[in-house]
């Protein structure tokens, strides 16, 4: 597929409350969230018409900006509502969505009491976060070089931008290698979650995933436990040391953009996507197009 500069494209963004044309929705280089960071987003999709469970994101968009001490200035209700309009103005029914809230340019300074929240909603078509065809077999991972915060320096547990610049760096280095993805520990040497999306692990029939305490606790990640669990599938959270994965038989990603990916490799450690990760993955398709 031809590269698309996402500047460049035809559309429409919704833009603090009116459609503005897609090539128009700009924002002042002295926004204070370029600099600072001051910017919270969600991701989501769209399947056949319907955005997965939609108010679970708008509601974590605003509890989000709310831990960066910031207030977005519309509903729950009333973002659910723009994020369906922006889909229905772009003609889309199977798409990406993303909102994002960001302080202004009014005040430019560490502080920014004076500055206006902006909010943001863009929709375009994007089928699979990682190839479909390497997806099959399992996407390889490498060790990310960066490790998430101590949860009492950041506020990890928002979707942050700022907390994303390490995921950048780790996904690009990665991607250079010839890595699909990396994998990150937290800052005390535990395995915490890839660099958008999180990670499970099976051993002996049960599911093995990382707390949540501090990172994202993704809707897909509550989506896919609550799936295994009707499924008769053990569940256990904890801890996981980056040794154990010599253990483990299999393993997969889950995040709105990577849904449920099967991974084959991280480092030197090598899995094969099997009956449980499949299966999960099948009825994630299935749940998030209303065929189960």
């Amino acid at each position: 597929m031809a590269f698309v500069p996402f500047d460049d494209r035809d559309g429409w963004i919704w833009f603090d409350g009116e459609f503005v044309p897609w090539r128009e929705a700009k924002t002042h280089v002295l926004t204070h969230g370029l600099h600072y960071g001051s910017s919270v987003f969600e991701g989501e999709r769209m399947y056949g018409g319907e955005i997965f469970k939609l108010t679970a994101h708008s509601q974590r968009l605003k509890r989000s900006a709310e831990l960066l001490d910031f207030e977005i200035p519309y509903s729950v209700a009333e973002i659910d509502a723009a994020c369906k309009e922006t889909c229905a103005r772009n003609g889309l029914i199977d798409c990406y969505i993303r909102p994002v809230a960001y302080l202004g340019a009014e005040q430019l300074s560490v502080s920014a009491r004076n500055s206006k929240v902006h909010l943001a909603i863009a929709a375009w078509e994007w089928p699979s976060y990682f190839d479909p065809e390497v997806k099959k077999k399992g996407i390889a991972l490498e060790w990310a070089k960066w490790r998430r915060p101590d949860p009492s320096t950041a506020p990890s547990t928002a979707k942050a931008a700022g907390l994303y610049m390490i995921c950048t760096m780790s996904k690009t280095a990665a991607e250079k290698r010839g890595y699909a993805d990396a994998l990150m520990l937290d800052w005390r040497g535990y395995v915490a979650e890839a660099t958008g999306a999180n990670v499970f692990f099976v051993k002996d029939g049960a599911l093995h995933t990382p707390r949540v305490d501090h990172i994202l606790d993704g809707i897909t990640r509550q989506t896919v436990i609550e799936m295994a669990q009707a499924r008769g599938t053990e569940v256990v959270v904890r801890d996981i040391l980056p040794e154990e994965l010599a253990g483990f038989s299999e393993c997969f990603l889950t995040g709105s953009a990577a849904e449920v990916t099967p991974v084959g490799q991280v480092g030197d450690y090598r899995f094969t996507p099997g009956e449980l990760s499949l299966g999960l993955m099948d009825d994630y398709g299935k749940l998030v197009r209303g065929q189960l």
